[in-house]
């Protein structure tokens, strides 16, 4: 029998890979015998990396969501598209032939802040109806949520889950997100994200030691609809700012830097940072500075295995940090991140984007560097917790159904 999955995959987003590579392995270990298959963005890289059956979310442009067109040209689109998009259906029933369950594993994919095609709502509702025609389980675990700002793009979200047999989500504010655009079923169920299920053995060890402390500095590029409603470039202008401003407070007292990515898109960031860097210090050494590209979700890990302290934004990278057991303080720029820190009891290590201050930034640090040890433990015994709740998730899902 096959399991597919479905989402944004196949790209330069190491969470997003990560979490695919966590729930294949645990799935490989409990259902030895099945196939796997996965509907995904890019299925090529997928098929290269894990050596399973991949196929694109769709073979066909639907531009009629792209609000960049003109509203005429994308209804005369709409109409003229319309035997196509069922094509899409067909199709989309014809691959999940033999597919016992389909699983929406982690990553955000309940959100309109991309669009409703794509990898967005709209394709989730498609293969979501798909499964159910099928008459294969339907499974979204631990999934986060939000924000969904069209009316549309809530009413498929909705639909989309209400055909789910099973349902969980990585944080409160996720479930309570739903709740608060009228979807809420008391059977849900908060589970931890499933990167934190990614096997010990795919975790690098630690690297090298070095003459100065590192503090690996993950940098963003600002997630604009993703991270609040009306964003405004001052926001990204004022994040940066403040990152340039603490590492030339980390250079004067004996650090060392590493650049963290977490998608291909963080190089921008990275180039443009490091010009403001150039522009603020007129002696800068380069040699204490070190940024390496990233081709996989595993070079990711491999640079947060050189660092000491974690100052990170993207939701993942705090998370690595967390599995790595590297006291890390998040710069929060949307709820899952604020909720991770809740989670793992370090909120007093969480910094709002919106509201980021150099100095204090500098304050959370040096308290951080004060309590490593005690915030060490308690990092230990939060990831423990996620890692044994998420093991009850895949037997209660998987185990009785080899």
């Amino acid at each position: 029998m096959t399991i597919t999955f479905f989402g944004h995959f196949g790209s330069l987003n190491s969470g997003n890979e990560s979490t695919l590579v966590a729930v294949i392995s645990q799935l490989r270990a409990r259902s030895p015998h099945d196939q796997f298959r996965c509907v995904c963005t890019n299925p090529d890289v997928v098929i290269s990396r894990d050596r399973i059956e991949a196929v694109p979310i769709s073979t066909r442009e639907a531009r009629i969501w792209n609000r960049e067109v003109r509203l005429d040209r994308r209804l005369r689109m709409a109409i003229t598209g319309v035997s196509e998009e069922m094509g899409q259906y067909v199709r989309a029933f014809k691959t999940l032939k033999g597919t016992r369950t389909m699983v929406i594993p982690g990553t955000g994919l309940l959100t309109d802040a991309y669009g409703l095609s794509g990898w967005g709502p709209y394709n989730l509702f498609k293969w979501s109806l798909a499964a159910k025609l099928r008459g294969a389980r339907l499974l979204y675990l631990s999934v986060g949520v939000g924000p969904i700002y069209s009316a549309l793009g809530r009413r498929l979200v909705k639909s989309a889950l209400a055909m789910a047999d099973y349902r969980s989500y990585r944080d409160d504010s996720s479930k309570s997100y739903l709740e608060s655009i009228g979807f809420s079923k008391d059977e849900d169920r908060i589970y931890p994200d499933l990167v934190f299920s990614l096997p010990d053995d795919l975790l690098p060890d630690e690297g090298p030691s070095t003459r100065r402390p590192v503090v690996g500095l993950g940098l963003m590029l600002y997630a604009w609809k993703y991270s609040v409603e009306n964003p405004t470039n001052e926001t990204f202008a004022g994040y940066l700012d403040a990152l340039v401003e603490f590492a030339r407070w980390l250079f004067a007292n004996d650090y060392d830097i590493r650049l963290l990515l977490g998608d291909g898109d963080d190089a921008l960031v990275i180039d443009e940072f490091k010009d403001l860097l150039q522009a603020r210090i007129k002696s800068f050494d380069e040699g204490r500075i070190f940024a390496t590209p990233i081709t996989t979700y595993q070079d990711v890990l491999d640079q947060f295995a050189m660092t000491d302290i974690v100052v990170a934004t993207r939701f993942h990278n705090v998370l690595f940090a967390l599995l790595l057991d590297k006291p890390v303080i998040a710069i929060s720029f949307h709820h899952k991140c604020s909720s991770l820190m809740e989670q793992m009891g370090l909120s007093d290590y969480c910094h709002d984007i919106n509201q980021i201050e150099a100095d204090r930034l500098i304050d959370q640090f040096e308290d951080l560097v004060t309590n490593r040890e005690a915030v060490k433990r308690q990092m230990r015994t939060r990831v423990h917790e996620s890692q044994k709740a998420l093991g009850e998730q895949y037997d209660l899902l998987f185990e009785a159904h080899e």
